[in-house]
């Protein structure tokens, strides 16, 4: 019965805002109610009646410069307010409502119907109930209007009264800020959250730190969403998300152990409290039992039509066979080149039709196209059809999409990374097998083999450390001129994993133009292996390559700077030193006595 009355209810109140701004008069609204407005209900005139004064009273009105003009309710014995000429008690007061009338009805309706200026001009005017531009907003973002959503739920968060926002505010909140990014209002993004932090309820405080946390995860840096996340933490002790969050930020940083040692605290803590859903509680006994494997299905079922497609690749890689032997050949300068044969071609022609897009020779892990557009289809074409991964281009063209959509999550490396570089890993002993010789980037096929091993090695990197790099210094020893820029990339898992003294052999290699990465990680190690002198000329290195670097290393806290589009900033630039802090200042924090020899070096 009650949601017949809700239909019913809105049915009955949207015809009267028509009625309303017809002319924006009361008798006008009463006589709509009395012939239109009762068929709306069932043909229950009294009800009719007795709805239209109470929405009267909370229709904001154009020619009043989007105020109400609410009439007095009148007593029992006084003349009835829908201008009946009874008393009350005989008239609308004797009128049973199923369930009380939202007092915010009307302003929603009407938000949800204005355009252009005079939804501006309502929104401006200040006059609206913070729950009705909270459901105005969710309506417009369910229908598709993204920006029509955005400009309502800003109106909610710019009141200056916060202490006015509903607890329901918290979903409006997290659209907004995903409207923020998903437009490319990176700024007022941050700006939206700084205030939150600054001065917004406590409730909102919690969730805009998991954000920020969350966004430093995907922006790769860990030490700044470690510190969102110990204010998040301070700010709401018992939010189950925080199990959550702690569980990404440990796999983020290599401490898969960790990640399941405090889930099991999380999930004894908060089920002692029992506050929480059964489902809740489920997922943190899952997380707890195996926080990676946890994340990466609840990832899955989040990627709605994908899912099922998904979970098919999961399994078919889990099953693969071994890969077939390729077509190695050794040149007159004893060169080693691969060549695609045949069938290998007829196999990708028969993928292609599927997947549209074309990988971008001009790119180290380019696609030209997203495609994830039309995924559902390639995806399961490709579960129908598991021979096509015996071709190393289909392969390249897979791990380059996987690694696009699923390279930052650590804990995805297992079930989709890991299968393809034990394929790849097999076709490159057929190479070593062939014996000493260099396999260049130009030669031949070579290119589709390399840039395969630079995605998956970018896609391991996170969750399968030590294999990342392990499979990185193989592409490097077979490519000594290092067109994947992966010295680097082994430089960095070496000083993570403490071995300090095989880092700093991997610098010893000089490159003709200098690398940030490689400079600060050589003084990293000779600073772990007390080499101080050594230490200190390698930082006058690094400051007359990037005079940006130290300093932005050791700020507790530093503004993001923007790389361009094709992720590469310019050496020297500010944006190269913050690509360098996001990356390893969780590794200069940790080794004791390293940011303040930075600070004294930068002081000198």
């Amino acid at each position: 019965m009650l949601a017949v009355w809700v239909e019913q209810l809105l049915g009955y109140a949207s015809g009267a805002l028509a009625a309303v701004r017809e002319e924006e008069r009361y008798p006008a609204l009463m006589a709509w109610a009395r012939e239109e407005g009762a068929e709306l209900m069932g043909g229950d005139l009294a009800m009719a009646q007795a709805l239209a004064p109470i929405l009267w009273s909370q229709t904001p009105l154009e020619r009043a410069g989007f105020t109400c003009e609410p009439l007095a309710r009148p007593g029992r014995n006084e003349p009835c307010w829908c201008d009946s000429g009874r008393k009350t008690k005989h008239c609308c007061g004797a009128v049973a409502m199923p369930a009380e009338v939202p007092d915010h009805l009307m302003w929603m309706l009407s938000l949800r119907d204005w355009k252009g200026p005079t939804l501006k001009a309502a929104l401006d005017s200040g006059n609206a109930p913070a729950q009705a531009l909270l459901e105005a907003g969710l309506i417009a973002a369910e229908s598709g209007q993204r920006g029509r959503a955005q400009q309502i739920l800003e109106s909610l968060f710019q009141r200056a009264d916060w202490s006015r926002l509903p607890v329901q505010a918290e979903p409006a909140f997290e659209l907004l800020i995903d409207l923020y990014q998903e437009r490319g209002f990176i700024r007022k993004r941050a700006e939206l959250l700084d205030e939150v932090l600054d001065r917004g309820p406590l409730f909102l405080r919690g969730v805009a730190l998991e954000r920020l946390c969350l966004m430093h995860l995907d922006n790769d840096d860990l030490d700044s969403a470690r510190s969102a996340f110990v204010r998040a933490q301070q700010a709401l002790p018992d939010s189950p998300t925080l199990a959550y969050i702690e569980a990404m930020l440990l796999l983020h940083e290599g401490h898969e152990d960790e990640a399941a040692e405090r889930a099991r605290f999380w999930f004894r803590r908060l089920a002692r409290k029992g506050e929480l859903e059964p489902e809740q509680l489920q997922f943190l006994a899952d997380l707890a039992e195996n926080p990676g494997a946890t994340l990466a299905d609840q990832l899955l079922n989040a990627e709605e039509d994908l899912a099922e497609p998904l979970a098919s690749l999961q399994a078919l890689l889990a099953e693969l066979p071994p890969a077939p032997g390729l077509d190695i050949r050794r040149t007159a300068t004893s060169e080693l080149e691969y060549h695609s044969s045949a069938r290998e071609d007829t196999l990708f022609a028969a993928w292609q039709k599927h997947f549209q897009v074309e990988v971008d020779d001009d790119s180290a892990l380019g696609l030209k196209g997203d495609p994830w557009v039309q995924a559902g289809d390639w995806l399961r074409e490709l579960c129908a059809h598991p021979e096509w991964l015996d071709s190393p281009r289909v392969v390249q063209a897979l791990a380059l999409a996987l690694t696009s959509r699923f390279g930052s999550l650590p804990w995805m490396s297992p079930s989709l990374f890991e299968p393809l570089a034990d394929r790849l890993e097999r076709w490159l002993e057929r190479i070593h097998g062939e014996g000493e010789g260099t396999f260049l980037w130009d030669s031949a096929d070579n290119a589709v083999l390399l840039r395969t091993g630079l995605a998956l090695v970018v896609g391991m990197e996170r969750g399968a450390r030590a294999r990342s790099r392990r499979l990185a210094e193989r592409l490097l020893s077979l490519d000594d001129q290092d067109s994947l820029g992966l010295q680097e990339l082994v430089l960095d898992q070496l000083l993570r994993e403490g071995r300090d003294r095989e880092a700093l052999a991997v610098t010893e290699t000089r490159r003709e133009e200098p690398v940030l990465g490689l400079l600060m990680g050589r003084a990293l190690a000779l600073f772990r292996l007390e080499r101080f002198e050594e230490a200190d000329e390698a930082l006058r290195e690094v400051r007359r390559h990037n005079p940006h670097a130290l300093a932005m290393l050791c700020a507790e806290q530093t503004r993001p700077v923007t790389v361009g589009p094709d992720s590469i900033a310019e050496p020297g630039t500010r944006a190269e030193a913050w690509q360098y802090r996001t990356l390893m200042r969780d590794q200069w924090r940790t080794t004791p006595g390293a940011l303040a020899w930075l600070q004294e070096h930068i002081d000198r």
